[in-house]
């Protein structure tokens, strides 16, 4: 009986509201429809958890389960973010009814629409993919790209920023590296045991291909910083060496990257900061903190930078 009447004065107050904006003559038909019945579906909402007596006891808590509720029940993000507007703009008419002092549908937004992404490796597959034995008769072409490699999966490195890396941007002793991402914005990284170990077998022998005056951590045959375009036919022909049917993308291993140490540390902020992301919604699609924070979730999380596997060092 009590929950009853509680159900009543919400539906009551809802109501009211449309009745206030149905006067006020600012809402087609049509949209006080649309407002009518998404506040239905907060009221059904609430009245399955109940979690709310009356509309003051609605909280920030609250307010953002709605989204994440509807969204599992397959609304869209556009149909989601209709509805948070339409709470938005009853806890306005409920605050100037002095029914309420807050509004805590403001700064809710709705879930982003899902991106496609490229394939994930798995762990054994990237072992597969970087399992090369470097020695002194091994081709200087083949150093480099296994270089490339552990370095693109080691640290996150869009194509990009891996093909303008040049050799002062690895302390070795840090053991991390300076990137230039986008927007010219300057990030710190690590850099794991297996890519460290890499990156200075390939520079042992990048006097073989680097012309004198040439900064490029990697060049090609020519002596010259590698291109973008010949990092990605690198890397394809790496793939189809090592027997994968799939054509392997720059960003395949980013992404393996950044799923692999989230599923590893569950520490999104710190994924986030590694990936140069400025807003953590994209971060998100792969499911500040201070450098030394990252380095201990990147060392204890990232399947290929444990201490004592192949450190040369």
């Amino acid at each position: 009986m009590e929950n009853s009447k509680r159900l009543s004065e919400l539906v009551d107050s809802i109501e009211r509201f449309i009745d206030a904006i149905g006067k006020a003559g600012r809402y087609s038909d049509n949209s006080i429809q649309a407002f009518h019945q998404d506040l239905m579906i907060l009221e059904r909402f609430l009245g399955e958890r109940e979690s709310a007596a009356v509309w003051e006891e609605v909280n920030d808590s609250m307010a953002r389960a709605f989204p994440a509720r509807l969204f599992q029940r397959g609304h869209s993000p556009r149909s989601i973010g209709r509805m948070l507007s339409s709470c938005r703009k009853f806890f306005d008419y409920l605050i100037n009814e002095n029914v309420v002092k807050s509004n805590p549908f403001v700064g809710i937004s709705a879930p982003k629409a899902a991106q496609k992404l490229p394939n994930t490796l798995s762990v054994d597959d990237l072992s597969t993919l970087l399992d090369e034995n470097i020695d002194a008769d091994t081709a200087v072409n083949i150093v480099r790209d296994r270089a490339i490699i552990e370095l693109f999966y080691s640290s996150g490195l869009r194509l990009s920023e891996l093909a303008s890396l040049d050799i002062d941007t690895i302390d070795f002793a840090e053991s991390q590296i300076r990137v230039t991402g986008k927007g010219n914005k300057e990030r710190i990284v690590p850099v794991g045991t297996m890519a460290r170990t890499a990156v200075k077998d390939w520079l042992e022998r990048r006097s073989e291909y680097a012309n004198q005056d040439e900064r490029a951590l990697f060049v090609n045959f020519r002596g010259v910083r590698l291109s973008v375009r010949g990092i990605q036919t690198r890397l394809a022909e790496w793939a189809k060496r090592k027997g994968f049917t799939q054509h392997l993308h720059p960003h395949a291993l980013r992404h393996s990257f950044a799923s692999h140490l989230l599923e590893s540390s569950g520490d999104l902020r710190a994924v986030q900061e590694m990936l140069g992301h400025s807003d953590i919604s994209t971060t998100q699609i792969y499911t500040h903190l201070d450098f030394q924070h990252l380095a201990k979730v990147f060392d204890g999380a990232h399947p290929r930078a444990k201490k004592g596997v192949a450190d040369s060092e």
